[in-house]
């Protein structure tokens, strides 16, 4: 057994690095890796966020389309539109301070998120409260409906 040296650990951890950057995929293989149909990722392909590579009428994808498809599953999972998240990609893809930008971006959309997830529970307490007073009132008249009764 021969021992690594941190220079060839170095080397080896660079080699990795650039395999699995030129790992290629295809449709079949993300959907399973993903759990989503062929067509999903085709409707993503459409809506701009996958470009695969095209040999003939085969679609062959790389570790970028395999990074956009889990922000993009990520995204849809917490409540990002397709506009939403076209818009994060972009950013990062073609802007020279992308990461940054692309954060702040993310920022504000996680904020108005939380902020429209706390009208939402608001609006829902409102809305047991107002079943629960509802209720009572249904119970409290069919008492008196089955008290009445009672008494004939």
């Amino acid at each position: 057994m021969s021992e690594v040296s941190p220079r060839n650990a170095l080397q080896h951890g660079s080699t990795q690095r650039r395999s699995l950057s030129r790992r290629q995929y295809t449709i079949g293989e993300l959907a399973k890796i993903f759990e989503v149909t062929p067509r999903t990722i085709r409707f993503y392909e459409q809506e701009g966020l996958l470009t695969p590579e095209r040999r003939g009428r085969t679609r062959v994808y790389h570790e970028k389309d395999r990074v956009r498809l889990k922000l993009t599953l990520r995204g849809k999972r917490l409540g990002f539109s397709l506009a939403e998240i076209r818009e994060v990609i972009q950013l990062y893809d073609h802007a020279p301070d992308g990461d940054e930008r692309q954060l702040q971006l993310l920022l504000d959309i996680l904020s108005e998120k939380r902020e429209a997830m706390q009208q939402q529970l608001e609006d829902i307490r409102i809305l047991q409260r107002e079943l629960d007073e509802v209720e009572t009132r249904c119970r409290e008249s069919l008492a008196l409906l089955e008290a009445a009764r009672g008494k004939r």
